[in-house]
């Protein structure tokens, strides 16, 4: 067995999109971090997030009306401690953000004054979302990436993926219960290394690839939940999984989404026959909450035993549709779809975990040094359903109370010297990989069919005895082989989903994302859904 640790830092930042890079760049100035990467650096749900990001920019709005809308969009169990203190640090962390030197669009009024073009999404009641046209994540994306890669403090390490947090008490260091570090599987070198830190942050994301149908990149598996999980920190809210209402329902591109600034800007929902269905549903028609908006999708396409319903913004100016929508126009347009002209034909999909790893305002888990910014976390913002745009701006809000933080409480120097190594001693090349590609489509095939838009009882707890006997199969397997990435994907994939199921199971009513035809009504009273490993039995 190794002894020595491979790589050591101040800061391990898993994970590098708008929140591991956020919090990677405002503690380099002082301290040395490391960021892993699972894929290209790049590669992540900020990059491909086309809306934008929330903040109070215009004189007519308010950080009480960006509350109050937050608020309401999540269905009642939104902390307001959670939304103010977000909402209120919105302005400056963005401006942040602009210092970093993301340019968001502008324009000018009559007298020829210029200031940020903001656009409005579903369950605000203000213009406040600022964006870069309609790829507001790769402009946020590959600014801070391009600060990241030439800054001396951080070292950037692609293709690696964090198997699981070194947590002092089980290698038998005395004193707090800490993380020390964690195993990393470096994909370039196939092999497991250890990586000691003073202090590690999860930015990993969150968990739609658990479901067969997601808006999101391929590494949104969850990684950082279920490792946090195994290390003893509580999750909360995991039965909010947010579908976005309008992914694009085509072959060659099943997991484009076309942002809701399209409905913002006017854009109708309608079934087959050229009639609108949304104002059946919400008085605010297209501009309803996300949640309210894909279960009416999902019961028109069930109603009518249709595929897809569509969108269309055909109605509005062309120069307009093209100048807002550049990348989405010619995304479209090399698919046969123009989307000044054409009905574009949509789906919900898996896009947001709006539950996670419980943390405080400054982004603290349940064990000391470790950190959960972005949408990994449960920091009470979200509710049973998250605001439009409210998502990027969590992550740079929670980067910059992180980094104060560990920066306060950095200690001095390492505890610890060295960490145990990664023993293979008693393991073997897989022989039999198609396994867990099986594993991997039955697990997101039950989690689609039974844990989807709309639930029941009874597909709980079938979903419930699959991924027990699945988990079963998964930890046989991970205990015998060598580690890949399929196979650590698949293995944080089944606990995410346990824990998502066991969440809804709990949950005894109706409300926001989590809607249940055997509990249809909201409860009086409620509040989020709170699981411990302290507590936990598995069965």
């Amino acid at each position: 067995m190794n002894t020595s640790s491979d790589l050591s830092c101040d800061v391990l930042v898993i994970g590098s999109g708008a929140a591991g890079l956020s919090v990677a760049l405002r503690l380099a100035e002082h301290h040395h971090v490391i960021v892993l990467s699972k894929g290209p650096v790049s590669e992540g749900s900020t990059f491909y997030a086309q809306g934008g990001i929330a903040a109070v920019f215009d004189e007519t709005d308010s950080v009480a009306s960006h509350v109050e809308d937050t608020l309401v969009a999540g269905a009642g169990i939104v902390e307001r401690q959670a939304a103010e203190f977000v909402a209120s640090n919105a302005r400056h962390c963005v401006q942040w953000l602009i210092d970093q030197g993301v340019l968001f669009d502008t324009q000018k009024d009559a007298q020829g004054a210029q200031s940020y073009h903001l656009t409005r999404e579903g369950g605000h009641s203000h213009r406040r979302i600022l964006h870069a046209a309609d790829a507001t994540g790769k402009e946020v994306e590959n600014t801070l990436v391009s600060k990241a890669l030439n800054h001396p403090n951080i070292e950037v390490i692609e293709r690696s993926n964090a198997v699981d947090l070194i947590i002092s008490d089980k290698i038998g260091l005395p004193g707090t219960r800490r993380v020390v570090g964690a195993w990393v599987w470096n994909r370039n070198k196939e092999r497991v290394e250890t990586c000691r830190a003073r202090a590690v942050v999860l930015a990993t994301g969150g968990a739609s690839k658990v479901y067969q149908y997601t808006t999101n990149p391929d590494i949104a598996s969850g990684d950082g939940i279920a490792m946090a999980w195994r290390a003893g920190c509580r999750v909360a809210n995991l039965e909010f999984n947010q579908f976005h209402p309008t992914a694009l329902f085509h072959p060659q591109a099943r997991n484009f989404l076309l942002t809701e600034a399209l409905r913002g800007e006017g854009a109708h929902l309608k079934r087959p026959d050229g009639s609108r269905f949304m104002p059946d549903f919400d008085e605010r028609g297209e501009l309803a909450p996300r949640d309210i908006v894909a279960r009416a999708i999902d019961h028109e396409m069930k109603r009518l035993g249709v595929d897809c319903m569509y969108l269309d913004i055909s109605h509005q100016p062309a120069a307009f549709v093209r100048e807002h929508f550049p990348m989405i126009y010619e995304k479209l347009l090399g698919l046969g779809i123009d989307l000044t002209t054409d009905r574009v034909p949509i789906v919900p999909a898996a896009h947001y975990t709006c539950g996670g790893v419980m943390v405080d305002e400054h982004g603290r888990t349940d064990v000391d040094g470790l950190y959960a910014i972005g949408e990994v976390s449960y920091t009470g913002l979200h509710g049973a359903n998250r605001m439009a745009s409210n998502s990027l701006l969590e992550c740079l809000v929670y980067g910059w109370s992180a980094a104060e933080d560990i920066a306060r409480r950095m200690p001095v120097t390492h505890e610890v010297q060295t960490l145990p190594g990664w023993d293979e001693s008693r393991v073997d090349d897989a022989d039999e990989r198609v396994i867990i590609q099986h594993n991997w489509h039955e697990l997101r095939l039950f989690m689609w069919d039974y844990v989807g838009i709309v639930r029941t009882t009874k597909r709980l707890e079938r979903a419930l005895r699959r991924i027990t006997l699945l988990q079963q199969e998964i930890d046989e397997y991970y205990a015998h082989f060598r580690v890949s990435n399929n196979l650590l994907e698949l293995r944080n994939l089944a606990q995410v989903a346990e824990l998502i199921i066991r969440s809804a199971m709990q949950r005894k009513e109706s409300r926001g994302l989590h809607f249940t035809l055997d509990y249809p009504d909201q409860l009086a009273e409620s509040g989020p859904t709170v699981l411990s490993p302290l507590s936990y039995i598995k069965r």
